[in-house]
This record gives structure tokens, sequence and C-alpha cells, in this order.
């Protein structure tokens, strides 16, 4: 018994100030341990009656939290047992401000994810555009996103992104989004033909909506040619550089069989011979 209560009371001395008895660990573990089915039961009880989806939302963000729970009871614990835990902060100031420093951008990523996952203002099969760069969203996690380009390449984006850039949704209000091409015509020519041939242009594409139909504006009296704006509705932006394309073909065709010229800017130049 003696050797047992010799056991639990040797010390681990780290420095003066900071001290770790043996029965002090035991007491740490054991915390550590009821904390740990504390939490796994509290987990079951939240998650049992949610649906999939906001079920790994949760246990996405728990799985953080729970570290932060650990750190708290650790520290407790330690405190509570005698143990000088400021003088443990202080010992180790120098190496916690440069671990901070180091993981400044990725507590950055969490904190963002947790906001996206918590307001969902990002749902996975969104179409986003970040910086220039657009992607159908394939998964949400709490440092990064991924997202699948029109080229089906993966774009990684971390997450603190969308608290430093504006993030456009393209699908956040539906699947239906409203695009356009543009084109300008020749000075002279029949603005209503011109009309005509667009909308016939549009709607004879099979990914144009027919229930939200093609539209025309004319935008400008432009340098050298009267300027139009084509807007109409896909449900599949993701593939609108495809279906502008298309658009922009069957326009030149029809311009081409209707006479109606395209124009390009023509400048004069001058040459003055100074030996005259």
């Amino acid at each position: 018994m003696e050797e047992i209560k010799n056991f639990l009371n040797y010390k681990f001395v780290f420095s003066d100030q900071v001290n770790i008895e043996v029965k002090t660990i035991i007491v740490v573990i054991i915390a550590l341990f009821a904390t740990s089915i504390a939490l796994k039961v509290t987990r079951k009880l939240v998650t049992r009656k949610l649906p999939e989806g906001d079920k790994a939302k949760f246990v996405s963000v728990f799985s953080y939290f729970k570290w932060l729970v650990y750190l708290i009871i650790f520290l407790s614990t330690l405190s509570s047992a005698g143990v000088n835990v400021t003088a443990i902060f202080a010992a180790s100031a120098a190496l916690l401000i440069g671990v901070g420093l180091a993981l400044q951008t990725l507590f950055q990523d969490i904190i963002s994810g947790m906001f996206i996952l918590v307001d969902q203002s990002v749902h996975v099969g969104d179409i986003i555009e970040l910086e220039g760069k657009v992607g159908r969203v394939v998964e949400i996690k709490l440092r990064t996103t991924r997202a699948v380009t029109v080229d089906n390449k993966v774009l990684v984006i971390p997450n603190h992104l969308y608290l430093t850039n504006s993030l456009y949704n393209w699908t956040e209000n539906g699947i239906d989004t409203r695009e356009n091409v543009t084109v300008g015509v020749a000075y002279g020519s029949d603005v209503q033909l011109v009309k005509k041939l667009l909308l016939q242009a549009a709607t004879e594409h099979p990914k144009v909506s027919e229930e939200q139909p093609p539209n025309v504006l004319f935008t400008d009296f432009g340098d050298s040619s009267l300027n139009f704006k084509l807007v109409f509705t896909i449900n599949n932006s993701f593939e609108v550089r495809f279906t502008q394309s298309d658009i922009r073909f069957r326009i030149d065709e029809l311009f081409r069989e209707y006479k109606v010229s395209i124009p390009f800017p023509q400048r004069d130049i001058h040459i003055i011979d100074k030996n005259k």
C-alpha cells in the first residue's frame, strides 16, 4: 500500500513552479474519459431526430467543438488538482503565440465553415462564382469547399474566402438563370428583322426555357454599330457558355441568310509626306 501511495504521489518536475503528480495525471485521464462518454451521449441525443443533412452538419461542427471541451476539462482538472496552470501558460507563451499565428488562417477557415453550415448560404449542388472562378459545389467541409468546374477540374476553396470576397451563388433562387448574348449590327439595318432573328436563334435552342420566353433589348447606338442584347433563361447555368456559343453560331447563320451585316471597327489613316 505504501508503494502505491508513493507511486501516486510521485512528481514530474518541469520547473520550480510546474510539477505534476502521477495521481493528477490519472485524474485527468479519468476526467477526459468521462467527458468523452458524455459527449458521445450528447451527440446521439441531439442527432437522433435530425434529418440526415442536418445531422451531418451538426456532427461536423460538433467534432471541432468537442476538442474545445476537452481543453477546458483538461485545464480545469489540472487547476483543481493544484497544478499552477498560469505557470504552464507563462512557460509556453512563446510557443502558443507561434502556434496561434501559424493556425490563424486555419481557424478562419473553420469559423467560416461553421457559418456556411449553419446559415446554409451555400449547398451541395449550387453553382458558385468566387474570384472569377465558377464551379458546382460537390462537398462542404469545415475548412474547405470543393467544387468542380465546367472543365471537370476540382476547385478547392478555403472557407475564409467567403468572408473576405463577394460570393455569387448562381442557383440561390433556383436552377433557372437569366443569361444573355450581345451583338452589334451595321447602321441602316432593319432593327425589327434583327429582333426577329435573335428571338428565333434563342427559341430554337433546346436548353432555352419555353416558360420564360427570350427577349431582345436595343441597348445602345454604338460608335460603329447598333447594339442589341438577347436575354434568355436556361435551367443549367453550369453549361451556359456552350449554350451561348450555340446561339452565336445560329445568329451568324441567320444574319448571313438575311443579309444582316455585323460591322467591325474601321479607321481612316492619313499619311502626311513632310518632304512635299
